[in-house]
């Protein structure tokens, strides 16, 4: 799930406004029968967001679905069309490049693969382009948050990184970004992608040691002009709420 926040909202909680990114389809998509990854559960979501009223404190979208050409300000053009053009039918033809592009176990080919990303990457962009705008203080979009996809690899059931394409339509209009990831698992492929520059700050909690994906140390703290712009906070178990 990615939320996006803008800063001048952070002393005033009971006036936010909070917009919400929903696509009635994300559901249909299935990864395979045992996969962890269950975008069904985007749908029980928001059926829980309409049962309990919270949709009455929200303005619910649905998102344009991302197109190519803002899939590819970070991915290459070849990783994507790749994407576009892979199907469980044809992906025998593929062999060479599944390989190159770490598709497989984690990161399946199914049917709709394309679509799902277009879905997940269009919330993120959207959302940031609502707070660029200053239409909303806060923008949500649970089928986004796939921050372990690289620029030309998929990784971690992430294919498209939609924060790395929230955060670049972001610095069109602000500065400097702060990004805050507390996703059990690093958020390596974000740091990855501003880690040699000092206008983005990636701040990821997670676990680490034999975890996936193995990277995250309190030493890696952004390289070049992105010095100290990556700050790890590697975490054991048994952490509990005050200790965190």
């Amino acid at each position: 799930m990615l939320n996006l926040a803008a800063s001048s909202a952070l002393g005033q909680p009971s006036k936010r406004r909070v917009c919400y990114y929903y696509d009635n389809q994300i559901g249909n998509y299935y990864y395979g029968q045992a996969h962890p990854m269950k975008p069904h559960r985007i749908r029980m979501t928001h059926s829980l967001i309409q049962n309990y009223g919270l949709y009455r404190k929200m303005e619910i979208y649905r998102p344009h679905r991302a197109a190519f050409e803002d899939m590819t300000k970070f991915h290459s053009d070849e990783y994507i069309k790749f994407l576009q053009n892979i199907l469980p039918e044809n992906k025998s033809k593929f062999k060479n490049l599944m390989s190159r592009f770490n598709i497989g176990e984690d990161c399946p080919v199914f049917d709709g693969l394309y679509e799902f990303c277009s879905i997940s990457a269009g919330g993120s962009i959207a959302g940031a382009i609502k707070l660029n705008k200053q239409a909303t203080d806060i923008a949500i979009n649970w089928s986004g948050g796939l921050h372990h996809a690289k620029k030309s690899e998929a990784s971690g059931f992430c294919y498209v990184n939609d924060i790395v394409l929230g955060i670049l339509e972001l610095l069109k209009y602000h500065q400097r970004v702060l990004y805050i990831d507390i996703d059990v698992h690093h958020g390596d492929g974000v740091e990855e992608a501003f880690y040699t520059i000092d206008r983005v700050m990636t701040v990821s909690f997670h676990k680490y040691g034999e975890f996936f994906p193995g990277t995250g140390d309190m030493r890696d703290i952004g390289i070049g002009e992105g010095k100290y712009y990556a700050v790890n906070f590697p975490l054991r178990d048994g952490i509990d709420d005050e200790a965190y």
